[in-house]
């Protein structure tokens, strides 16, 4: 099971003042793509609905890989599917 450590947000951080990052995750569209909940996907992964919440709306700082494969595991995608990188 993922602990719920392994999305953190950016929201409070000491860092918070520095240059955001440019990577969105499009969980929410694949999702969708698929007629899949983060409630469905919470079970298939292990991964609380909050901490897939935090990635779904673009808050999280860091995703740990092996949580990123559970997730691409069980939508089967590539994790290119799930990210881009925002021009500046």
């Amino acid at each position: 099971m993922v602990s719920s450590e392994e999305l953190p947000t950016t929201d409070g951080d000491a860092d918070s003042g520095a240059r955001a990052h440019r990577i969105r995750c499009h969980l929410d569209d694949v999702l969708a793509k698929r007629g899949m909940t983060l409630t469905e996907l919470s079970a298939r992964t292990g991964i609380t609905i909050a901490n897939l919440s935090i990635l779904k709306n673009n808050r999280a700082k860091a995703v740990r890989f092996t949580s990123l494969t559970l997730i691409c595991d069980a939508l089967e995608v590539q994790p290119a599917a799930l990210f881009t990188l925002d021009s500046e």
